[in-house]
């Protein structure tokens, strides 16, 4: 019995410590994407009101704009990150090389398209008038990065799954180097002034793009290469990780656009959602890393044909966010009221932040159990059944109930903050359903 024990122990420890090994670099990355973040909100905040509620949500459009490369990645991933522990190695550098040209083609065709049509995607929301000038200006500008956007999130992927995740961290170190050293100048020192933030983000992006061509060389076969075969399992996977996404970001703005609605302090409460997002951004940080790391760990031991360490891998591997998140919670709970006056000086904007503060992370612990299942999911290639979940919840739940909380109750923006909540906890019980089914096991076997 006790060798059994010692077997068992000793088991749990390989799985924990296989988990960080990829977990705490990944949080880091996070970490810097999350002060770069917190440091546009901080610079457009000196600028007013009016430009920190336009950087919010020409921040979320600029997401949708990049949804098909973070989604694109996420097939990567998955296709990659097993096909780099099996013996196919032929396969293996073709669809490196497959996936990076194809991201490289899809940067140019949405740094084109943000370009051109960014004055009336603004135009066409409905927005305030006094934001719509500040809005264009930022969209207009991100547009400019976005091939080099989606190279980075492609060669990040790609270093992911081949176990190099170190030399992806330090591209994200010198990239959040850049953009804050840039933030701090640019709209301050010079005449581009707000519009300086935007301009930070598209150099570093341009750095770390290259830094991370530099590191894939070696598996990187730089002769132009689309393998359809590769190409049609990574979309496979890919396509409904888009969707997830698309949707997810239009109800992202869907919130922004009830909050909108409000009948009083729209702007402000508008505002203060954006600076919460941020401060949020900070405990989300292991969840989202380990959501990427949990599908390498799936992805590379089902490659291995470890489906049963597969799945256990993946389970410890979200109690260890959520571990995590759990104690990050405790610290800005307890710190609220003095985080949420570093990003604004208006006090309505202040107050409303520390509201959402209050209601939204009592349930990031059910959120980053959700998030990091859903990661194992994703490593697995069942897109699918993360893309229903989460859509099914933000769609049927969350945006309805937070018109009815918040604009036909008139609860206000109290309303929408415990919609959101109900959405969460909801997804994080379906999502725990599906993953310890374990049909993905065999669904992972089927697509590769």
């Amino acid at each position: 019995m006790s060798a059994l024990n010692s077997k068992q122990n000793n088991r749990a420890k390989s799985i924990l410590a296989e988990s960080w090994s990829i977990g705490w670099p990944m949080t880091l990355i996070m970490f810097f994407e999350f002060l770069i973040g917190l440091t546009d909100v901080y610079v457009a905040g000196k600028f007013g009101k009016e430009v920190q509620a336009a950087y919010g949500l020409a921040f979320q459009l600029y997401f949708v704009f990049i949804i098909i490369g973070i989604a694109f990645s996420v097939g990567s991933v998955s296709v990659i990150s097993r096909l780099f522990t099996s013996r196919r190695q032929d396969e293996f550098r073709s669809s490196v090389n497959s996936s990076f040209f194809a991201s490289a083609i899809l940067g140019v065709c949405f740094t084109a398209l943000g370009v051109i049509f960014s004055k009336n995607i603004i135009a066409a929301l409905g927005i305030p008038e006094v934001l719509k000038g500040y809005a264009t200006a930022f969209l207009t500008i991100y547009s400019v990065g976005f091939l080099f956007d989606y190279i980075l999130l492609n060669t990040n992927g790609t270093l992911r799954a081949c176990k190099m995740i170190k030399r992806s961290l330090w591209t994200m170190a010198i990239a959040c180097a850049i953009n804050i050293a840039l933030d701090l100048t640019l709209p301050f020192y010079t005449p581009l002034k707000f519009k300086g933030i935007a301009v930070a983000t598209v150099v570093s992006l341009s750095v770390g793009a290259v830094l991370n061509i530099i590191f894939v060389r070696k598996i990187l076969r730089l002769t132009f290469e689309l393998s359809k075969p590769i190409i049609k399992k990574i979309l496979d996977i890919s396509w409904p990780s888009g969707v997830l996404q698309v949707v997810w970001q239009l109800g992202v703005v869907a919130i922004f656009l009830i909050l909108n609605a409000l009948p009083k302090n729209n702007v402000e409460v508008m505002a203060a959602f954006t600076n919460g997002l941020r401060i949020e951004s900070a405990i989300f940080l292991p969840a989202f890393a380990f959501n990427l790391a949990n599908a390498v760990l799936v992805g590379n031991l089902l490659g291995g044909h470890k489906k049963e360490e597969a799945v256990h891998t993946g389970a410890v591997t979200a109690g260890l966010g959520v571990f995590l998140i759990v104690i990050l919670t405790l610290v800005v709970l307890v710190n609220a009221k003095t985080i949420a006056p570093l990003l604004s000086d208006n006090a309505l904007v202040v107050g409303e932040c520390v509201k959402y503060i209050y209601i939204s992370l009592a349930f990031e612990p059910f959120m980053a159990w959700g998030i990091i299942l859903g990661g194992g999911l994703n490593g697995a290639g069942d897109t699918k059944s993360v893309m229903l979940i989460v859509c099914g919840t933000l769609w049927l739940i969350r945006i309805p109930l937070a018109f009815i909380l918040g604009i036909s109750i008139g609860m206000g923006a109290i309303g929408v903050w415990w919609a959101m909540n109900a959405s969460i906890f909801i997804q994080a019980v379906l999502m725990s359903i599906r993953y310890f089914r374990r049909k993905w096991v065999h669904y992972a076997t089927e697509v590769l």
